[in-house]
């Protein structure tokens, strides 16, 4: 199977080589962020995909100093929602009434039963459920850069702080979650480039249930 071909051949890249990525491989990974499923389609998130080389040469010191921030070809924020509100949630389920033409009663009470629960809840709470749908999005962004044989570095290790400080997320009601720097390994500096991938044994990863 061709997508499983490609994810053997993914890794996480430890060296990139500043190669640009072609513009339509960006824009089929940024369609397959946008296809992800989400939480009630809510989509609670935001990506900054940041090509700017002195922000990402801001951005190298907070991320434990990691070459590849910097010598990505597209450097990915997802920023997710710092919190739920009312205001957020009817604009997307308004958005669905434009788009489809038409308004359900199943819908609507849906929408009813969200407003009643998801904005009073408190809002470290609600950002790690926004977090959580950014993470789907963000898989899905890793496998697509896959499909298209461009190398990527999902990262955590970074102080989110200081990322949201230096794209102004806070006041915007964001808060940065992960990084995916993106671009071309560099074959030459890379220790991780030529080692076996290691994954679990499927009897270890695998319960069936019958």
């Amino acid at each position: 199977m061709e997508l499983i071909e490609k994810l053997n051949w993914r890794y996480a890249a430890k060296a990139m080589n500043r190669q640009v990525i072609p513009q339509e491989k960006i824009n089929n990974i940024i369609e397959a962020i946008s296809l992800a499923p989400t939480s009630s389609g809510l989509q609670p998130f935001e990506v900054y995909v940041i090509t700017n080389q002195e922000i990402k040469d801001k951005i190298k010191p907070v991320a434990w100093n990691q070459s590849v921030v910097a010598d990505c070809s597209h450097l990915l924020v997802f920023a997710a929602w710092d919190t739920y509100t009312e205001d957020r949630i009817n604009k997307m389920f308004d958005l669905v009434n434009e788009v489809r033409g038409f308004e359900n009663e199943g819908w609507e009470n849906y929408r009813q039963m969200l407003l009643k629960s998801y904005p009073p809840r408190d809002t470290e709470v609600n950002f790690e459920h926004a977090a959580k749908q950014a993470y789907i999005a963000f898989s899905q962004a890793i496998t697509a850069a896959a499909f298209e044989k461009v190398d990527t570095t999902p990262m955590e290790g970074f102080d989110a702080n200081a990322v949201d400080d230096i794209l102004n997320l806070r006041d915007k009601g964001l808060r940065s979650c992960v990084l995916l720097p993106m671009g071309y390994r560099d074959t030459k500096n890379d220790w991780l480039v030529n080692l076996k991938k290691v994954r679990k044994s499927r009897e270890e990863l695998i319960t069936k249930v019958e």
